[in-house]
């Protein structure tokens, strides 16, 4: 009775926190977080998990870093616990802020584990909203396959439920997957089930985005006029409903489709438009949009001198929106250790009042205060240096030397094309079906080995570790010095790993456990590699080079080397290979392919 009765008054306290979250200004949610850290010291271990989580979800919005760093501690406790039900929101909150930061593979790692937990408890809406943020993870990663399996898995669920404004969602997801490989069609006929299933609820925001993104579609496949009414209509719906940067967006649209149509005047009324409502709504991405198409319409009417003006604005704003996110990534960083301070000094506090008491008095005494005074100093410089060589020590642990060198010095790093890259990507065969079969953290466990063997060869050979994305592992060799054996030594790397995994393989059948199966794919050529994007710090590479690796990958076989003729042509004389003839890649039209079967001893 009275762990129910605990638990009632749990339940109950989160509401009215919450309740009270959704009302309270910053700055009042803030006064609450302090309180509620404060009452962590000493609290029952149930307590401190429902603490920390309420205290996550204060800073979910306002200081993203913060909250993760309270779901995780509510997540060790709650595992400690065996409290699945936490331990599944804690990682499902934890994979949203990674998500909205960029950090797909910890986020896609997080929600997997989440959405195990939620399928087991038979928890549809939980089990929905993990499978859709996989999928728009795996879409924005270019991992189409995957993250249209995932879109209509969640598809799949909203009709069994019966929840048709999910449906619709899923429905969009769907078609920005297919938008985002240029099939037209299939995303047109996506984004119009999502336009009638808005429609049926009366959905009023729901339609307004379908029509716009059924105006998309229209605009790529070269038929503006049916863009231009789609929009038009989208446009009218949205300033209804008051969404004003909504009608930013649908003001840029509709000029971009009047700049196809040639009709340049009204294309600079609706830019300009745009641009106002961006200025007023400090909406930088869609200022940068705005300058970047009206650049391009002013050179295409001859008039170079604007044409010139508004690129250098749009430059401008570009790099000043990745400055500002870099800066703000290492200032991040930073507090991340002060924040560690604070709730240290917290602790001690309410430990050892009388102690705080001792030395506030002792403050008028005098010389006494000023021993203690200079071992705090002392003791705090100590913590920050060390607090910076833990920083420098991760920021290395992610990116080159002379990347981090630049970021470090400029807070930001200048992209590099860079010839004659050798990019290689694996994927575990029968991941889904063991990770069904695995709890959790038995499931990162084996993951973590499999990558950490990965790891060893590849560094062995000088070849850089790009990233992981939840079974899947990318790296390249030839990226930061003038390497002419790099493809080489990456399909040395290649074959390793593949003998790696059939070793181990061998070993857990004859002791009856679950074993990965791999394909590993390659591809040779040009890159373009630096920090991307601006939501996270990432050394990453891409280009065609990428994309046709992955589909080497894709296209190969369990337990096999799949290489692409550009790789081939270079490696032909050190290893034996296997051509598979001309197969068509998705996307890439028919690739000559070979299977690498083992070097050729000289």
């Amino acid at each position: 009775m009275r762990k129910r009765s605990l638990n009632l008054f749990l339940k109950t306290t989160e509401a009215i926190l919450l309740f009270l979250l959704s009302i309270q200004p910053v700055c009042a949610q803030t006064s609450e977080a302090d309180s509620l850290r404060t009452a962590l010291v000493g609290a029952l271990p149930a307590a401190r998990i429902e603490i920390n989580y309420l205290i996550g979800s204060y800073y979910f919005s306002s200081s993203p870093d913060s909250a993760i760093n309270y779901f995780n501690a509510a997540l060790e406790l709650s595992q400690a616990m065996n409290n699945d039900t936490l331990s599944a929101k804690c990682m499902y909150r934890i994979g949203i802020l990674k998500y909205n930061a960029g950090a797909y593979d910890t986020a896609i790692g997080n929600l997997f584990r989440a959405l195990n937990i939620f399928e087991r408890q038979q928890d549809p809406s939980r089990t929905l909203l993990c499978l859709q943020y996989l999928g728009m993870a795996y879409n924005d990663q270019g991992m189409y396959d995957k993250a249209l399996d995932y879109g209509k898995k969640s598809l799949d669920l909203c009709v069994a439920t019966g929840d048709k404004y999910s449906a619709g969602v899923c429905m969009t997801n769907i078609g920005s997957v297919y938008y985002a490989q240029a099939d037209y069609d299939q995303a047109l006929e996506h984004f119009q089930q999502a336009l009638k299933t808005m429609e049926a609820i009366g959905n009023e925001q729901g339609i307004a985005d379908a029509l716009n993104n059924i105006a998309m579609i229209y605009e790529k496949k070269s038929e503006p006029q049916k863009a231009l009414e789609f929009l038009l209509r989208s446009l009218v719906l949205t300033k209804k409903i008051r969404d004003t940067r909504g009608v930013a967006a649908r003001y840029h649209n509709i000029g971009l489709v009047y700049k196809t149509l040639g009709q340049y005047p009204i294309a600079i009324r609706y830019l300009d438009s745009c641009l106002v409502l961006a200025k007023e709504g400090d909406d930088k991405s869609y200022l940068k949009e705005a300058y970047h198409t009206l650049a391009q319409l002013y050179a295409e009417m001859g008039n170079f001198k604007k044409a010139y003006g508004t690129q250098v604005l749009y430059a401008q704003l570009n790099d000043t929106l990745l400055s500002e996110e870099n800066k703000r990534q290492f200032a991040e960083m930073n507090i991340r250790y002060e924040t560690e301070r604070k709730d240290h000094q917290i602790v001690l506090l309410n430990k050892d009042r009388d102690m705080q008491k001792f030395i506030r008095n002792a403050f008028v005494g005098g010389f006494a205060i000023v021993l203690l005074f200079a071992g705090v100093v002392f003791f705090q410089r100590n913590k920050i240096r060390k607090g910076k060589q833990q920083s420098d020590a991760l920021l290395l642990n992610i990116l080159p030397l002379e990347t981090a060198e630049e970021l470090k010095a400029t807070g930001t790093a200048k992209a590099k094309n860079i010839d004659g890259v050798t990019v290689l990507f694996t994927d575990f065969e029968n991941f889904t079906a063991l990770s069904e079969k695995l709890s959790p953290q038995e499931l990162v466990n084996e993951i973590h080995f499999y990558y950490s063997a990965f790891d060893n060869i590849i560094s062995s050979r000088h070849i850089e570790k790009i990233k992981t994305i939840g079974d899947s592992y990318m790296c390249a060799g030839g990226l930061h010095e003038d390497d002419s054996v790099h493809a080489e030594e990456t399909i040395k790397a290649a074959l390793e790993i593949r003998d790696f995994t059939l070793a181990e393989k061998g070993k857990r059948i004859a002791a009856g456990r679950p074993y990965f199966e791999i394909r590993i794919g390659c591809n040779t050529g040009s890159v373009v590699a630096g920090i991307v994007g601006t939501k996270k710090f990432a050394y990453d590479i891409w280009g065609d080079t990428v994309n046709i690796a992955s589909r080497m990958e894709s296209s190969g076989e369990t337990g096999k080397v799949n290489i692409s003729g550009n790789t081939y042509e270079i490696v032909k004389d050190k290893f034996i290979c296997l051509h598979r003839g001309k197969i068509k890649a998705k996307n890439k039209g028919m690739i000559d392919m070979y299977f690498v079967e083992e070097a050729i001893i000289t």
